[in-house]
């Protein structure tokens, strides 16, 4: 559309109280030499304090107060202007933070049922839970009710705005009738003459509890009547009894105080994911959507947000209506026409986002396993999952993946399996196929299709169901029959329901119900449980991987990519995100090992022979396990540092990630009851392997190994950089990330970058390009372990993106193919438009073309070994299309190379496009 704004590249930059707005702004400057032209950023709107990702949203109406002022975020935003540069704002509509900090939320708490906020939020108000209607259940509490409020844990106490409970850091309010019966009830001493004429007959009058905090303040006799009231409420410390009329006000209150481990099992508001601390809202109200959304709508309106990210938005309702509501708003609220949205949503094998849905696209998640698919060895690959089957007995993946999701649904969401299946059995109450089934007999028929779904969600949203969505469930219902073998008319029955066979209110009701929780429980039971147990080859446990793609050939990477350029030309392309596993970096690494597996499995039967010794018994088995065994030895070759100085910040770092991992398998130890025995044992095994005596035969070993795959490793991310770069989509760039990077899950991720450094580096090798390119080339090369050479391939990438951007945004992509001795190790393509071209030319399985085609797959190649040049490509060349140019300029080197032609064909050398860099981004206009 004219005058949309389409980003050519994006940068996304993590805020927090130590990254504010004037943070950014010293930023810009470096990102718009590197190339950048929308920084990408995390929520800015005010969230709980000290917060360090903004997720956890507490007022929407305003920014975070603790990233800058408005002034603040004005001066950043007109820096990007002076760049023209936009500002592309993360947005969340799924969930606000549980927290007093929220006055949404305290309002409801206080005021219940009552209070304007009431329905803003997913509460099940008639919860059949005794006790519990009417109310909002808060498990916050470290022991049960009883034990908290014997000893005295609970506090009564007047604040400025009202009597509040205190809990440790904690307040919760009191509902108005409480407060006002504890003020007025008969105490020793008679009601202060000044305190008579203010209490009114509500108590919900703020200028009411602010003059009494007044009084409070400055009169003794009052502040001491209250007092006493207070301590007769809170009762005595030796006296059990003297609680009771404590625990009286507490079950007068419009929510119910509980044990935190009661919270998967008697929740009754939606959660994002497990999180008790973030409570969903229904912004398919409208009411909620323009609340939620009244300060971006503001930005936008003044031109400060060219584009949003919207988080989460499986979470939502229905996301198609959401989508329409928030094009159609934003249609005018933007001053040109059209606005720039893309979603996180993780698509499964073949699935792309909705075509109702009024989006560029998404943040990229199946990009970057596309991407990283080209760079596995499909022979190494088997070699490692035979050799994984053979040694930890786990053979099947999907298998891995429907027991996790049984486990989280058990485990974490046993509540909201609970509420759907009370609902599903009163649908099949008022149905003759359900007349006689169980509440048992419908829960496992539910719980089992929920597991078989191989996608986060359908999104039938009438009684319209789409054959995609028809046979997702279909799959689903035939993957539980195969499973739950007890429950064959509860599954019919559930079938029926869930494909509307026939056309009840209620039946849709229960379907987009149902539809908001299989997201979670595939984000939970996939990302965070089975990527953490299924361990062959880790740098295919990433979000949005699939557990039948694990690979894929230069023919299928091309074929995806044409796709974009059909349906969604503009969509994010990410190598790295803020929820990625692992950093792009050490999944180039890894997948390395899929080129030397011969080596990689030698080495890993020595090192548990040797390492044998260092393990525990614990509970009548060996810690770790092989498998968790395995899983410490990728992530010491994948993340280990190159520089020496940064070792002993990175056992710091790997101890922290060996323990979130271990509780994210869930398989020894979990979150809910940790096994401190357990994750000791795996903390004491990962250090002992790191000490450097002479008599850990381990450790040198391991480093000559590591090294190895690290310069490999290496040639991996480059070639990733450049074909991100000039694939169809966005770019995406993770903060930080132009220099190596071997950050691990968050929050080892989000840690500070030293973007003058950054600066410094680019400013450095802008200015010896200048002088000398072939020299400052050699130079990256030789030096290739600094990460300088990663900073100049992004740098000339992004710069020619930027000066060549409608070759780029609306480019043909046209599929080069090679010939030759080792063609299967490039991928190449062009992107053409007019008389514009541009070839890009990027190595593949580098450690096997060493080996002069991959002939041999036995020993390690050398640290250095040249990967370009004659000696490596020999006769391969590239088939170019009729069309396209006969001399080329690349870019990366500033070298010029001619095709040669043939009576049918134009031949590219690689050897001599090739002939001192492994990588080529060639330019070229027809006459």
């Amino acid at each position: 559309m004219e005058n949309l704004r389409i980003p050519v590249a994006t940068y996304r930059l993590q805020f927090n109280r130590d990254f504010d707005f004037n943070a950014a702004r010293r930023v810009v400057p470096y990102l718009h030499a590197l190339g950048v032209t929308d920084v990408y950023a995390s929520p800015l709107l005010q969230a709980r304090k000290g917060s360090l990702h903004g997720y956890d949203v507490t007022d929407p109406g305003r920014l975070n107060p603790e990233l800058g002022s408005e002034e603040d975020f004005a001066a950043l935003t007109a820096a990007l202007k002076g760049y023209g540069m936009g500002l592309l704002l993360d947005v969340v509509p799924n969930h606000m933070a549980a927290s007093e900090e929220n006055p949404w939320w305290w309002d409801v708490l206080r005021f219940g049922r009552a209070s304007a906020y009431a329905t803003y939020f997913d509460i099940d108000w008639e919860s059949a839970r005794p006790g519990l209607a009417g109310k909002v259940l808060l498990p916050i509490l470290g022991e049960p009710f009883a034990k908290v409020l014997e000893n005295r844990r609970l506090k009564l106490q007047l604040a400025e705005d009202g009597l509040v409970l205190c809990y440790f850091g904690r307040r919760l309010p009191l509902n108005p009738s409480s407060s006002l019966r504890i003020l007025a009830c008969t105490a020793a001493a008679p009601v202060p003459a000044p305190l008579l004429p203010l209490i009114p007959e509500e108590g919900s009058d703020p200028l009411f509890w602010r003059k009494l905090w007044q009084l409070y303040q400055n009169n003794p006799a009052v502040r001491e009547y209250i007092d006493d009231k207070l301590q007769q409420m809170n009762g005595g410390e030796n006296d059990r009894g003297s609680c009771n009329v404590l625990e009286e006000i507490l079950a007068e209150q419009f929510y119910r105080l509980a044990y935190w481990r009661t919270a998967n099992e008697e929740i009754n508001y939606r959660r994002f994911f497990d999180v008790s601390d973030l409570v969903a809202v229904r912004v398919e109200d409208e009411r909620v959507f323009e609340a939620l959304h009244f300060k971006v709508w503001e930005l936008v309106r003044r031109g400060q947000v060219t584009g949003v990210r919207i988080d989460h938005i499986d979470g939502l309702y229905d996301p198609q209506g959401y989508l329409i509501r928030l094009h159609h708003v934003l249609g005018k609220q933007a001053a040109s026409p059209g606005f720039y949205v893309v979603v996180e949503k993780i698509l499964g094998d073949e699935e792309e986002p909705p075509e109702a849905w009024k989006v560029y696209g998404t943040t990229g998640y199946d990009f970057l396993n596309a991407l990283n698919g080209i760079f596995v060895d499909p022979k190494g690959l088997a070699d490692l999952e035979e050799f994984y089957n053979e040694h930890c007995d786990i053979f099947d993946l999907p298998g891995v993946v429907y027991d996790c999701k049984l486990r989280v649904m058990e485990k974490l969401f046993a509540a909201e399996i609970r509420s759907l299946a009370r609902d599903l059995e009163r649908l099949a109450a008022e149905h003759r196929q359900g007349w006689d089934l169980t509440l048992s007999e419908l829960k496992e028929a539910l719980v089992h299709v929920t597991a078989g779904l191989e996608i986060y969600r359908t999104y039938i949203r009438n009684f319209n169901v789409s054959q995609r969505d028809r046979s997702y469930i279909e799959g689903a219902v035939a993957a539980a029959a195969r499973r739950c073998t007890t429950a064959a008319r509860a599954l019919n029955f559930l079938r029926r329901v869930l494909l509307l066979e026939e056309q009840r209110q209620t039946w849709l009701g229960f379907v987009m119900r149902w539809q908001q929780f299989t997201g979670p429980v595939m984000a939970k039971g996939y990302e965070d449980t089975a990527l953490y147990v299924y361990n062959p080859l880790v740098s295919l446990n990433e979000v949005g991987s699939s557990s039948r793609s694990r690979y894929l050939s230069v023919e299928e990477f091309h074929r995806f990519n044409q796709r974009r350029v059909e349906a969604w030309p503009h969509t994010l392309n990410a190598t790295s995100t803020h929820d990625t596993k692992r950093s792009e970096d050490v999944r180039a690494r890894l997948n390395v090992l899929t080129e030397i597996s011969g080596p990689w499995l030698e080495g890993i039967k020595r090192w548990h022979r040797w390492n044998a010794e260092k393990k525990i018994d614990h509970k009548g088995r060996p810690v770790p396990d092989n498998n968790m065994e395995l899983f410490i030895y990728q992530t010491l070759v994948g993340a280990w540092p190159l520089q020496e100085d940064e070792v002993p910040e990175f056992i710091e770092r790997l101890k922290a990630y060996l323990i979130k991992a271990a509780r994210e398998a869930k398989t020894w130890t979990d979150w809910l009851e940790p096994d401190t025995v357990y994750e000791e044992a795996i903390l004491n095994f990962a250090l002992s392997l790191l000490n450097p005596a002479q008599e850990n035969r381990f450790f040198a070993d391991f480093l000559l190994f590591q090294r190895t795959v690290a310069y490999f490793g290496a040639w991996n991310s480059l070639a990733q950089v450049l074909l991100k770069g000039a694939s169809p989509g966005v770019p995406d760039f993770y903060q930080g990330t132009e220099l190596w990077n071997f950050s691990l899950v968050d929050p080892d991720n989000r840690r500070p970058v030293d973007f003058k450094r950054r600066a410094e580096l680019l400013t450095g090798l802008i200015a010896e390009e200048g002088e000398d390119r072939k020299a400052l080339i050699k130079n990256l090369i030789n030096s290739w372990w600094d990460g300088r050479i990663k900073l100049y391939l992004t740098y000339k990438v992004l710069q020619f993106r930027r000066e060549h951007r409608e070759l780029f945004t609306f480019g043909d992509y046209v599929p080069v193919a090679a010939a030759g001795t080792v063609a299967g190790h490039v991928c190449a393509f062009a992107r053409h438009r007019g008389k514009e071209w541009v070839l890009v030319i990027a190595p593949r399985l580098p450690a096997r073309l060493t080996a002069r085609g991959g002939a041999s797959r036995g020993g390690l190649p050398p640290v250095g070994a040249v990967l370009w040049g004659e000696a490596v490509w020999r006769d391969t060349f590239l088939v170019l299309p009729e069309p396209a140019p006969k001399i080329w300029h690349n870019i990366l080197t500033g070298e010029v190379v001619e095709v040669k032609s043939t009576s049918q064909e134009k031949h590219l050398s690689l050897a001599a496009t090739l002939s001192s860099f492994p990588l080529a981004l060639l330019a070229g206009m027809l006459k």
